[in-house]
């Protein structure tokens, strides 16, 4: 699969979680996470501050020690293969004036060499081509501190995407972004998962968001306490307990409170 071409999933191949567990110290952060993911599928996520949402995704990702397994299993053939995953965090916190253009920050990810040595052009084309997803081919030379937070979002979307991931893992990307940018990022995703052989797990504050474009809804509280579609999370005795009513939840609720 390149990301050049668009490629419609073919839906046989998924991620396991199995028996994810995280604590630290005395404390339990999250308890036998079990998750079933399928590629061309955008998982949202939801829970309240506290309920271990950022800390699974750190266990995914492998920076925090965890009981349990996470496997990328073909379903046509049964072999086990390497899990490739791209990332996009909450925030990105760059200096004012830092002389970085968004080719040098994507270059250096993608080269062996210092990046301001030798301009390599077969680089250049491949973030060309990232961007161009995204729509951001047009920011390739500009300065990093100098983008804005719908840009900035934008490059970090590409960079994520660079090296072909089965699995892509969103943690909070929309903060600080407003509402028309946050109708074009979630279009922007949910047109990835559509076109591109990955799955998305996206942990999301933004309930009417989630409702109208999530294929699986994950609600999360320290364990699952229910995952299934948008209408069995927001119709569930769960979700009622955490949120309040599940109307109220949709008509555009947020769940940081």
């Amino acid at each position: 699969m390149t990301m050049r071409k668009m490629i419609k999933p073919c839906g046989l191949h998924c991620i396991r979680v199995n028996q994810l567990s995280v604590s630290v110290g005395e404390q339990q952060i999250l308890k036998d996470i079990n998750l079933h993911i399928h590629c061309g599928s955008l998982n949202a996520v939801i829970g309240k501050n506290g309920a271990g949402k950022s800390t699974l995704i750190r266990a995914i990702l492998g920076d925090i020690s965890h009981t349990g397994s996470i496997e990328f299993k073909d379903r046509e053939n049964g072999r086990l293969q390497r899990l490739r995953i791209g990332y996009v965090p909450q925030s990105l916190n760059i200096e004012g004036n830092t002389p970085v253009s968004v080719y040098d920050m994507m270059a250096c990810f993608q080269s062996h060499f210092p990046v301001f040595l030798k301009k390599n052009r077969r680089i250049r084309q491949r973030i060309l081509a990232a961007l161009e997803i995204f729509e951001a081919e047009g920011l390739i030379d500009k300065q990093i501190c100098n983008l804005s937070g719908g840009e900035l979002q934008r490059v970090l979307l590409s960079m994520a995407i660079m090296d072909e991931p089965n699995l892509l893992l969103l943690d909070e990307p929309v903060s600080g972004i407003d509402r028309n940018g946050m109708e074009l990022f979630y279009k922007t995703i949910y047109n990835l998962k559509e076109h591109y052989d990955l799955a998305v797990i996206l942990i999301s504050h933004d309930l009417d968001y989630v409702a109208r474009y999530a294929d699986k809804v994950i609600l999360l509280e320290g364990e699952v306490l229910k995952q299934g579609t948008v209408r069995e999370v927001y119709g569930s005795d769960a979700f009622q307990e955490v949120f309040g009513s599940p109307e109220g939840g949709e008509r555009g609720g947020r769940c940081h409170e």
